[in-house]
């Protein structure tokens, strides 16, 4: 089985669009958070070039607030890649519910799901080409993507898990999750779409001692705030 595993690849990638993104109001009551730019790029086109560059198949991304903007950015961009888009609904499915909502529309098992409110670039292709690799190598249905806290562009940001061998612990907050994971369909088997947060699905896993990790060195630069925000357009 690892020897077949070895040579799989991951074919869709799920992008997170659904958020209000409050914390950077007054701008997101207009615009919502992916599609606003850093350096006259927006945070959704950085993740979906990254994407383009992994040569993943197709993209699915979920909508919510001001969806329709979404909608209109993804044609006007006419992406060299199949994007389809799910829409939460009536009520936001927060990222576990969205997440199941996506998947739930595609035949694959296996999923790579970025948070577009980190600023992706060139540089996490290698991390996560080798996340990828250890993912398929030894038969995981999860693997989270961290750095260490010291990474952060912002230093307010605390740290949520410690990270040893690749599997990942509460014991200390070390590493921070940096918004790139990949999930296998099965991990969804006993829920149904709803609102809930995708840390349910990683609660259970730390209690079996089942989440995995990668680690990655690369700077890491997240949306966090109006101050954040102001200080990204400086790089």
């Amino acid at each position: 089985m690892n020897i077949l595993k070895k040579n799989m690849k991951i074919k869709t990638a799920l992008i997170l669009c659904a958020g209000l993104g409050k914390r950077l109001n007054p701008l997101t009551l207009e615009t919502p958070k992916p599609l606003l730019k850093i350096k006259h790029i927006s945070m959704l086109e950085h993740c979906i070039n990254l994407v383009i560059s992994l040569g993943i198949k197709n993209i699915i991304l979920n909508t919510y607030h001001l969806e329709d903007k979404i909608i209109d950015f993804i044609k006007k961009k006419n992406f060299s890649i199949n994007i389809e888009i799910k829409k939460d609904g009536a009520k936001i499915l927060d990222t576990g519910g969205g997440i199941l909502n996506m998947i739930n529309s595609s035949l694959e098992n296996d999923f790579l799901i970025f948070n577009p409110d980190t600023l992706w670039n060139e540089k996490y292709y290698q991390d996560i080409k080798k996340m990828q690799e250890y993912y398929f190598s030894q038969n995981l249905n999860n693997i989270l993507l961290l750095t260490k806290k010291h990474n952060s562009f912002d230093l307010n940001l605390t740290g949520d898990f410690n990270l040893k061998n690749n599997l990942i612990t509460k014991d200390s907050k070390k590493f921070i999750f940096i918004g790139c994971q990949i999930l296998n369909k099965e991990l969804f088997r006993n829920y149904q779409i709803n609102s809930f947060s995708i840390s349910e699905i990683w609660k259970n896993l730390l209690q079996t001692k089942e989440l995995n990790g990668y680690e990655s060195e690369n700077k890491f630069y997240h949306l966090t705030n109006l101050e954040i925000f102001k200080r990204l357009q400086d790089l």
